[in-house]
């Protein structure tokens, strides 16, 4: 394998084609017309025009990827995540294209990329299962039907979706109609398939993920899990390897559930089975994300390897140089999503030019990033500009590291979750790992965040009243930063 073709943009693209320079292979990047000067372009080996800003017309493109792919005389396509990297259909173009497709084979995504279909194929392990429908739910009348008897709240899910798209609670029956409406109307806006599944909504529930990774040789291991829990709109910010909660006992059934999981789809290459964990410890199998997950720094911290290497050995036909036995957690990493958002204002996107773009460095520290200084970050793709990554020998002082990281990192002329990400750090059911997936309905409100910005507000004013009389010259307050939400202690 001497040329690979990285069939995404951002900070993927980048993080891919590092991993590419190590291992002495070309990188080919695409881009859009909005992406023809972005970091991964401008990093890769060579780089071409994919379409315009219409996703279909560009990173969606499979016929167009696949031209490029072999017009480059490239050897294999990395999908990354997100785009095309679950999409069956192109998996099996590249492969009869003659390239080889950097992920699982064709088969495995289409089993495990129905949610329904998944929890089929693993059901001969007998991996614990949230209870719910058994089948695809197209007819709202038997949805409520189902809705009732599983007995509320219940969970209104896409059976194709992810990304928490196509899901909503529903508490009582009242609820039902309008929120069953939107979940299938989100499902045919994104997956083009309006059917959905009901499950009993878990109360207090952790998002907790196993990483697998199997070889063409039928050698599987899971390397320990990920707490995923800090959310906002189903979506996660912060992950962090280990979970604070789960016992060696319980870290070993997962494990050896998820691994059954990887077995029952012939998987290949690296994956993550994901689960509930409710307030007693019970785990509960939800889907397997067939590709390289967004958090996949901190597995990569906690065990010393390098994922995307391991995607390519694998791909390119290698075995795994490991196994379970000789596989050991070291330490503790979290993870912070840079999302250009507004966490004061509903975490709502945020655009513009970075007009100041400086990472945090230190030897705990790691930045994967899409964007430098200077770069614009558009309305046409995902908010996601960068992830902040850092290692601690314990919890503790990983939160701390974190926290440190997080003042150093400074970005203007957009907002991110960086103030949200020090609320995160700084708050006390956070710090005693005693949180769920409700962390930012209950502790980051609309109470919360107004106080906030109003005592930043106060902050404001008195640096501005303190410069004024004691500078010499009058002040033009106008040239005086805000002080940043993440500063103020909370």
């Amino acid at each position: 394998m001497k040329k690979i073709l990285i069939a995404n943009r951002g900070e993927i693209a980048v993080r891919i084609i590092k991993t590419c320079k190590k291992l002495g292979i070309r990188s080919v990047a695409i881009y859009s017309e909005a992406d023809a000067s972005a970091l991964h372009t401008r990093l890769a080996d060579e780089a071409y025009d994919i379409g315009s800003n219409v996703l279909s017309d560009s990173y969606l493109n499979a016929e167009k990827i696949i031209d490029t792919a072999l017009n480059a005389k490239a050897d294999a396509i990395h999908p990354g995540y997100g785009f095309l990297s679950e999409n069956e259909d192109f998996a099996r173009k590249v492969v009869q294209a003659g390239l080889i497709f950097i992920g699982p084979s064709p088969d495995a995504i289409r089993t495990m990329g129905n949610k329904l279909a998944a929890k089929e194929a693993v059901k001969a392990f007998n991996i614990p299962m949230v209870p719910g429908t058994d089948g695809l739910i197209t007819d709202k009348a038997v949805a409520r039907e189902a809705a009732r008897r599983v007995g509320y709240p219940v969970l209104i899910k896409a059976a194709a979706g992810g990304g928490g798209k196509g899901m909503r609670v529903v508490h009582d029956d009242a609820e039902f109609e309008e929120s069953y409406d939107r979940a299938v109307s989100e499902a045919v806006t994104a997956f083009k398939d309006g059917s959905v599944m009901i499950e009993k909504y878990v109360l207090k529930p952790r998002h907790i993920e196993i990483q697998v990774i199997a070889d063409n040789f039928g050698n599987v291991c899971h390397l320990f899990e990920r707490e995923c829990s800090i959310q906002r709109r189903h979506q996660k910010v912060i992950e962090e390897a280990p979970s604070s909660v789960l016992t060696g006992e319980i870290r070993n059934a997962m494990g050896q559930a998820a691994v059954n999981a990887a077995k029952a789809c012939h998987y290949t290459g690296v994956g993550t089975v994901e689960f509930l964990i409710d307030a007693d410890l019970n785990f509960y199998f939800l889907e397997m994300n067939t590709r390289l997950q967004v958090e996949h720094p901190v597995t990569e911290m906690i065990t010393g390897l390098d994922l995307v290497e391991e995607q390519i050995k694998i791909a390119r036909g290698d075995a795994l140089a490991f196994g379970q036995d000789d596989l050991a957690i070291k330490g503790h990493a979290l993870e912070l999503r840079i999302y250009a958002e507004d966490a004061f204002n509903d975490f709502l996107p945020s655009t513009g030019v970075l007009s100041e773009y400086t990472e945090p460095a230190g030897p705990f520290v790691r930045v994967d990033s899409g964007y430098e200084q200077g770069d614009e970050v558009s309305v046409f793709f995902d908010p996601l500009i960068a992830k902040l990554v850092v290692w601690g020998a314990d919890r503790n002082k990983c939160i701390q590291e974190m926290k440190s990281a997080i003042e150093d990192f400074h970005i203007r002329g957009l907002e991110t979750t960086l103030p949200f990400g020090l609320f995160v750090a700084d708050h006390d059911a956070f710090v005693s790992g005693d949180f769920d997936t409700s962390f930012v309905q209950r502790y980051f409100n609309t109470d919360i965040r107004s106080a906030i910005e109003n005592k930043d507000a106060e902050s404001a004013a008195i640096v501005a009243h303190q410069l004024f009389h004691t500078k010499p010259e009058p002040v033009n307050t106008r040239h005086i930063d805000r002080p940043s939400a993440w500063r103020q202690n909370v």
